[in-house]
């Protein structure tokens, strides 16, 4: 696919284990050709953790992207009027994010987006990592599986043993779901062996 002339939001919520696993695909955008634009939680706006400081990521995301971070609601909003973003990754997706989305809560820069790609119609692709996707969590992914425009990155439990309840998607295919959802497909299998 070219990807010349797609402006994708890629979005990160407060899953900091997993971002630099992201930092690479979010390369692999800007490197097909696509224009990204960052959306970032609160959470990575403000958190240092043994996983990296919040400066660092912030300032990774803007030498990769070339872009500026969206990181407030204020600034998220105009997403939607402006059409601006062809699809929409968020990349990680907390339980906390996925929950607030199924329950039509938007009190973060990354779900204003995600209602503001939803509003348009357009696709919105989630790559969930959360140590309840099979405990409380399972109701709200359950929930955004059959909403309309809403994809997944093919996910699976990640250490069914010590967390039985986790899910983690993928990483490496958030490219190539985004790539099934702009043809409003979901990229299969859905569902994978992601354990060791």
């Amino acid at each position: 696919m070219n990807w010349s002339g797609i402006t994708v939001g890629y979005a990160l919520s407060g899953s900091h284990c997993t971002f630099a696993e992201v930092m690479p695909e979010i390369k692999r955008f800007v490197d097909a050709g696509a224009n990204v634009v960052p959306i970032v939680s609160n959470t990575l706006m403000t958190t240092d953790t043994r996983f990296g400081k919040s400066e660092d990521w912030q300032t990774q995301l803007k030498a990769i992207t070339g872009n500026e971070l969206i990181s407030t609601i204020v600034q998220a909003e105009p997403l939607g009027p402006s059409k601006l973003l062809d699809v929409l990754v968020i990349a990680p997706c907390t339980g906390n994010t996925t929950s607030r989305l199924a329950n039509a809560i938007t009190d973060s820069a990354v779900l204003m987006a995600a209602k503001a790609q939803m509003r348009n119609g357009r696709p919105l692709v989630l790559a969930i990592s959360t140590n309840d996707g099979l405990g409380l969590n399972a109701a709200n992914i359950a929930k955004l599986l059959v909403a309309k425009h809403i994809y997944f990155v093919p996910f699976g439990q990640d250490n069914p043993v010590q967390k039985p309840n986790s899910l983690v998607a993928r990483m490496d295919l958030v490219l190539e779901a985004c790539e099934a959802a702009l043809s409003g497909k979901q990229l299969q299998p859905l569902l994978i062996e992601r354990h060791s």
